[in-house]
């Protein structure tokens, strides 16, 4: 590598600040064209880790914001998580409805989880359809849609007509093709390690 003198250092210089000018400049005319607001259908899907997590980061936006909450937790109702010890502490603006009865694998009654992810649809209707909350955390919907405990088609055609003031994020893997083509956003999280195959167990903190 040789070195520069001041005279080709001050022209590099120049050159990647004009170029960022640019850059700007295009930008700003993209974002000067994006005009539309509104509650959004959110997907977190794939095989990663971090779909809850990613929500519950835009749960906590939305508390600095003022906004009110609804979560409805179709799967992990039997696990004591730091996020609902967090989220506890705001009562006036979060509302969590623990619905499931822990994965299926450790019910093995599939008619009570059947009957159980029902429920919890029910109550996430209610709140989406409320008009109480700006954003409405659908935990795990994937999981129950993807063994057919609840109604695709239902899900989507209600999600499609939603409240045009309420954000929805369904997370868990496997995501429907149906609900993934209905939303506005959708995001995989993909696996490229995972510490579970080295031998280590859930830990607070990480996992819950």
């Amino acid at each position: 590598m040789t070195d520069q003198s001041p005279n080709e250092d001050a022209e590099a210089h120049a050159r990647a600040n004009e170029k960022r000018r640019k850059h700007k400049e295009a930008k700003d005319r993209i974002l000067a064209k994006k005009t539309k607001t509104g509650g959004l259908l959110i997907v977190h899907t794939g095989k990663g880790k971090g779909k809850t997590t990613a929500a519950m980061g835009m749960v906590m936006r939305c508390i600095g914001h003022g906004m009110k909450v609804g979560i409805v937790q179709f799967v992990k109702g039997a696990w004591e998580t730091g996020e609902r010890d967090v989220l506890d502490k705001f009562p006036d603006q979060i509302d969590i409805a623990v619905m499931g009865e822990g994965f299926t694998w450790e019910t093995q009654d599939r008619s009570r989880d059947i009957a159980a992810a029902n429920k919890a649809w029910e109550r996430g209707k209610e709140m989406i359809a409320s008009g109480e909350y700006g954003f409405v955390l659908l935990d795990e919907i994937n999981i129950v849609l993807r063994y057919d405990y609840i109604d695709i088609d239902d899900v989507v055609s209600f999600l499609s007509s939603k409240p045009s003031s309420v954000h929805v994020v369904c997370t868990g893997r496997n995501a429907k093709p149906a609900l993934i083509e209905a939303a506005d956003l959708v995001t995989e999280m993909t696996e490229i390690k995972h510490h579970f195959r080295a031998d280590f167990k859930a830990q607070s903190g990480i996992e819950f």
